[in-house]
């Protein structure tokens, strides 16, 4: 690829998932989306405990952009929580499931430029391991930069290394397809579903990051050879000269076990929501058009994590 192309490949990429602060009023959770779901996972409201951090500046909550994410595991039988307490000990014994979706050092919480620290205290990060080691299941999210940079450290612990940047691939303009036939998404227990009505044959996603792994996992969503990781000091802004680095072969979804416990990563976060973007109210998330699979395969994949499905190999 030229750098011409490159960079308007990048700047497609921010008009279409709206990435700067300036836009943020512009993405509003679509409350209408309510998909069928033919088989609850739970009786209603007594499944497992989700506990959705809100705790770290976090972009998504279970009242804001993520409030679909929340309201369709709930009508999977599950039960969500929002958290606004520091992770410890005390407070992850009260849930099954620890959801962590775009959180942010308070450095960025208004600043979208480098450097992004870590979202997350050394001590939090030690706890959390010991917790999912213990048996716990951690779902975590990170989106484009600064997302990604904020969750590294974390991350890390479990042997997922982000690039903290913009994950765009070429003639993508801003979404991008995995589907089985391509091999980009996988076969696995989570894709195939408890049943042949929960099997997933495509996911979109909305331009997010990469990352790659150092231990074993079990791929889901698997980048395409002409992806590039565009990696911009400041959010939303880029020029031909700005440097990339190729991810093809990375993932933008994968699970593992780590010791008694599940984890499952994303490098992006709109997949799992449904919004209205920009003035003319374009879904985005789970209400696309191109993305009609992806809230059954949020469901599998909390089904995996919640040990409804078994026999992921990692």
């Amino acid at each position: 690829m030229t750098k011409r192309l490159v960079s308007l490949m990048l700047f497609a990429a921010i008009a279409s998932s709206l990435l700067s602060m300036r836009t943020e009023a512009q993405q509003v959770a679509d409350s209408s989306f309510a998909p069928a779901i033919v088989r609850p996972a739970y009786p209603q409201g007594r499944g497992p405990v989700i506990m959705l951090d809100e705790a770290h500046f976090n972009f998504h909550t279970a009242g804001g952009r993520y409030l679909p994410f929340a309201e369709l595991l709930r009508r999977d039988g599950y039960v969500v929580k929002e958290s606004a307490s520091p992770f410890s000990k005390a407070y992850l014994r009260s849930g099954r499931i620890l959801v962590i979706a775009n959180a942010l050092a308070e450095r960025n919480q208004t600043d979208w430029s480098l450097p992004t620290p870590s979202a997350f205290s050394d001590e939090e990060i030690a706890v959390v391991c010991d917790w999912v080691k213990d048996g716990g299941s951690l779902l975590l999210i990170a989106d484009h930069m600064p997302f990604a940079g904020a969750a590294e450290k974390l991350a890390a612990a479990f042997g997922i290394h982000f690039s903290n940047g913009y994950a765009v691939a070429e003639n993508a303009q801003g979404r991008m397809m995995f589907r089985r036939s391509a091999e980009s998404l996988r076969d696995c227990p989570i894709t195939r579903g408890r049943t042949g009505a929960e099997r997933v044959d495509s996911v979109a996603t909305f331009t997010g990051s990469a990352f790659e792994v150092l231990k074993s996992v079990q791929p889901l969503l698997v980048l395409g050879p002409s992806v590039a990781s565009i990696m911009t000091s400041v959010a939303g802004q880029a020029t031909a000269d700005t440097p990339r680095i190729p991810v093809g072969g990375w993932y933008q979804g994968a699970v593992l076990r780590f010791g008694k416990g599940r984890v499952a990563v994303f490098g992006e976060a709109a997949m799992f929501s449904a919004q209205l973007a920009g003035p003319e109210r374009i879904p985005m998330g789970m209400n696309a058009p191109a993305a009609a699979q992806n809230a059954q395969f949020l469901l599998n994949v909390m089904h995996w994590l919640s040990g409804k499905l078994r026999g992921a190999k990692s």
